[in-house]
């Protein structure tokens, strides 16, 4: 009988044995057990953490008097968005709810279990006990919508890439229109009643979509062989990387109204809109100037050896190329982005934070900043880790890093 050679990775790597790769003992005593000193570390590291969590599980399940979060959840939420319209909102989540679904099946067809479980988000919510009727009926509309969307990039998966591109272009502009309003069709809401998470979400999502082809455009622009254009774009860098987000709110607040005509009046929230769009752009620039820096020269010299233009090189060959590797680095600036949207409650805006402020001043619930401040930290956790999940995915999925 001929002797097999071991298993082995592309890198040559020895596989370990099976007991070890496909059992949680297995895994245990490999990475935790292995040596009398990880034995060790490991039994410190698990006495610290029941030190360290049990008063803290204590507090939240005993003590804690989630009462100020319940009574305040639509606040949190939506502000003081009219109650009649909260419909859209809902027609919004549920059109989101639809495209990610068909996104996750055509692009991540593997990820099935992570798919159900965060299906089962939505579905576990609908079973709280103070979510309300309506609330209740919405959420499982959301993960019905999700299942179906799901259900379709599964059944013709290739069919539905261009559908799904349509939404992703279109939805951005959708949302808007349902949440602002157009009559005669939907009523005009004015910006001054948005707030809480919804605030925050529209803040991050249109300074993350306006500000990155700006960026690529200063990019460019500082490595433009036009002497106007590489000064204006080295200029405009510079100076908005060299204050900070809140003098740009500020400068936005307080300027901005200057270099428009006197009829046209800009409310608040499209104040501080523009000043995250322009400080965003700036480090968005450096981040894909970075990526466009780490291309080859060979790969302009082989595109004009074909025939390519200089906007058909920088922009079929080169861009594409830039922005992959530079993924890891763009999700980090997008999530730094979405939590320093909560500077904007300085500026008199009732985001997320601006409303955690406004609950607190409530004569029955003084004192319950624990409660408040940690209900607050654990959505933007959540919503920080679901993007830096999903740019790992799609670094696995474009083989970032990989030749």
């Amino acid at each position: 009988m001929m002797n097999r050679e071991p298993e082995q990775y592309s890198s040559g790597e020895v596989l370990a044995p099976p007991t070890e790769r496909y059992t949680v003992l297995g895994w245990l005593k490999k990475n935790l057990f292995s040596t009398w000193y990880y034995t060790l570390l490991t039994l410190v590291t698990l006495y610290i953490l029941y030190i360290v969590l049990k008063p803290t599980l204590i507090w939240v399940f005993t003590q804690a008097q989630w009462q100020v979060v319940v009574v305040n959840l639509r606040l949190f939420m939506v502000g003081q968005y009219p109650t009649d319209q909260i419909f859209r909102i809902w027609v919004a989540l549920h059109l989101l709810a639809f495209t990610a679904g068909l996104a996750w099946a055509i692009w991540l067809p593997r990820a099935r279990r992570i798919g159900a479980f965060l299906l089962f988000i939505p579905l576990a919510l609908a079973a709280l006990p103070f979510i309300s009727g309506f609330s209740r009926i919405n959420w499982i509309i959301f993960a019905v919508a999700a299942l179906i969307g799901w259900g379709l990039g599964t059944w013709k998966p290739k069919a539905m890439r261009r559908p799904l591109l349509v939404l992703l272009l279109a939805y951005f502009p959708i949302l808007i229109l349902l949440i602002l309003g157009i009559e005669p069709i939907l009523k005009i809401v004015k910006t001054n009643l948005w707030g809480g998470l919804l605030l925050t979400m529209l803040l991050a999502v249109v300074g993350i979509t306006v500000s990155f082809p700006l960026g690529i455009l200063l990019a460019l622009g500082r490595r433009s062989e036009l002497p106007i254009v590489k000064l204006f774009s080295i200029l405009y860098i510079e100076i908005i990387r060299g204050v900070p987000l809140v003098t740009v709110l500020f400068m936005a607040q307080l300027m901005l109204p200057l270099f428009l005509p006197p009829q046209i009046k800009i409310d608040n929230v499209l104040r501080a809109m523009a000043g995250i769009i322009l400080f965003s752009a700036a480090y968005m620039a450096e981040n894909v100037r970075g990526g466009l820096q780490a291309i080859p020269k060979g790969q302009s010299e082989a595109a004009w050896a074909l025939g390519l233009s200089g906007f058909q090189t920088t922009f079929f060959i080169i861009l594409p190329q830039a922005l992959r590797n530079v993924i890891p680095v763009l999700v980090n600036q997008f999530i730094s982005l979405f939590k320093d949207t909560s500077l904007v409650a300085i500026v008199g805006l009732l985001d997320l934070l601006g409303i955690a402020s406004t609950v607190l001043a409530q004569p029955e619930f003084i004192g319950k900043q624990r409660e408040v401040y940690l209900f607050i930290a654990l959505i933007y956790w959540v919503f920080s880790y679901a993007m830096s999940y999903a740019s790992r995915r799609l670094e696995v999925a474009l083989g970032v890093g990989e030749r």
